[in-house]
């Protein structure tokens, strides 16, 4: 691995720490407005984005390259609306999903078999996430002002945990 693709695994692991900060001020703005349903989603999105952190830091340790962290930026923690935190969770997993490309052509521009197998698991991860979602946005936006529909969806989701994926 050229130290090119190891800086890049790097800044991609301390961006999904970052990501899980992003979730964790999602979910603290939900849990401010009483919708803990909501606001478990947004856990269980970090402890997902801390589980793809330590994924990273173990492939690189398993490759003998050093797993560097860096400082992260203070997230947004100005939220007004359910659909608003789902909107920018999307936008968010969009770069992500970004961002893994670019690594994965990396990758294979260096012949580096190992990493592109590695991330790919991550580019498959990438296309649930944004395809989820969007679904939730779409829900949110046909259930608009209907409360019955929102509670259901905020109970439904208090149920949503967190199972790190068989290897």
């Amino acid at each position: 691995m050229n130290d090119a693709l190891h800086k890049a695994l790097n800044d991609q692991m301390n961006f999904e720490f970052y990501s899980s900060q992003v979730y964790l001020s999602m979910a603290a703005y939900l849990s401010s407005e009483s919708l803990d349903g909501f606001a478990n989603f947004f856990i269980v999105q970090a402890e997902e984005e801390k589980f793809h952190a330590m994924k990273i830091y173990q492939f690189l340790n398993n490759r003998g390259k050093r797993a560097t962290i860096y400082g992260m930026d203070t997230p947004n923690n100005d939220y007004h609306s359910v659909l608003e935190v789902f909107e920018d969770g999307y936008k968010h997993e969009i770069e992500v999903t970004k961002r893994f490309y670019h690594l994965s052509d990396l990758a294979m521009n260096d012949r580096e078999h190992a990493t592109i197998q590695f991330l790919k698991w991550f580019i498959d991860e990438q296309v649930e996430e944004e395809a989820m979602f969007d679904s939730i946005i779409q829900k949110l936006k046909r259930i608009d002002k209907d409360s019955n529909a929102f509670f259901m969806l905020d109970s439904e989701f208090a149920q949503r945990k967190f199972t790190p994926p068989a290897e």
